[in-house]
């Protein structure tokens, strides 16, 4: 029996004690939150879980085995970092910090102490994004050429962090984990509409990263936008696939592209191409797919990682990859949007 403490149930926190608590082998000893409206409710939900204000109680706790920590962001380095020190196996939500120097003496302290450390990047434990994923590494797409992500809504409008490190570690993450690759350059821009000014947080970031093979992703985030969209383009020389998360269908491939075709003769040098590009029309797939709740699978994961000690999906590396990331990109939007190097240290 894992024994389970969590600290944080805002937002996030009430899908992740449901899942955590639901799970054969795991018992929910205590939850830790500042707010008592917070504790009111998983007094309510959940009458056998033990209820604190303050997070070192849970730390301090030799009963605990591991911990889930679905705190605001900021504060996930100083929790994690005493977690795990503590002797706790870690689940924390996305982002793993705000800092890359941060996210690496989090994933070395976690090596160190022989600790499992998990980042909560769900959209990895989503079973149509791995077939996505799955049919890449088959070669149906050929030669994957550039993929776009897209996460828009009108709200929730954060005050603590921008679109950017609230939304975009879904879609960093999701394109690292198809790409295959590492990320080697971002640039990004940002529109503060409705925070504007110094100090003010950007409400919608676009983003290009470019990864050590060739391949270019664009990501565009918004929390100001009159669409729900949660979706992904990939295209390949060969086929083209899109995953919509909101839609009822999830995946659509399509058997589509441009080839090139005979060259232009040379007589003919009004041409705009030395070779003619022909457009290839094929079908549209829809193949159905049985999608279990994504959050469910990563929380099994999690304990099975405890339980047999081996490395999760979406590591303390993973993580550092996805800050990374995010922080380059903050540094790009303050410079105009200039290319910035993504630093990752081993």
């Amino acid at each position: 029996m894992i024994r389970l403490g969590m600290i944080g149930c805002g937002y996030w926190g009430p899908n992740l004690l449901r899942n955590f608590n639901g799970l054969d082998g795991v018992e929910v000893r205590v939850v830790a939150d500042r707010v008592p409206a917070r504790r009111e409710f998983v007094a309510k939900g959940y009458p056998g879980v033990a209820l604190v204000e303050d997070a070192d109680v849970v730390l301090g706790d030799p009963a605990i085995d591991a911990v889930c920590i679905a705190t605001p962001a900021a504060s996930h380095f100083a929790l994690v970092k005493q977690a795990l020190e503590a002797g706790k196996d870690v689940f924390v939500e996305k982002p793993l910090a705000l800092r890359t120097a941060d996210a690496v003496t989090l994933t070395r302290l976690a090596e160190r102490e022989g600790r499992v450390l998990m980042v909560g990047h769900s959209f990895l434990y989503n079973a149509a994004v791995r077939e996505v994923k799955r049919r890449i590494d088959a070669g149906e797409l050929g030669n994957v050429y550039y993929l776009y992500a897209q996460r828009l809504n009108l709200g929730i409008v954060r005050g603590d962090v921008d679109a950017a490190w609230n939304l975009a570690p879904h879609d960093v993450s999701i394109g690292c984990y198809l790409v295959g690759a590492a990320p080697k350059t971002v640039s990004a821009t940002g529109i503060r509409a409705l925070q504007p000014g110094e100090g003010g947080l950007d409400d919608v970031v676009f983003m290009s990263i470019g990864f050590e093979n060739g391949v270019s992703m664009h990501v565009h985030v918004s929390w100001l936008d009159p669409q729900k969209v949660r979706k992904i383009t990939v295209v390949g020389d060969k086929k083209m696939i899109v995953y919509d998360d909101v839609g009822s269908d999830k995946l659509f491939i399509y058997d589509r592209g441009i080839v090139r075709g005979d060259p232009v003769p040379l007589e003919q040098p009004t041409d705009f191409a030395r070779f003619k590009m022909i457009t290839r029309a094929g079908d549209l797939t829809v193949p159905e797919i049985k999608v279990p709740e994504p959050l469910n699978v990563q929380c099994r994961h999690f304990v099975d990682c405890v339980k047999t000690r081996a490395k999760p999906l979406t590591d303390g590396h993973n993580g550092t990859v996805v800050t990374a990331v995010l922080e380059a990109a903050g540094l790009s939007a303050r410079a105009g949007g200039a290319p910035m190097p993504i630093e990752i240290p081993q």
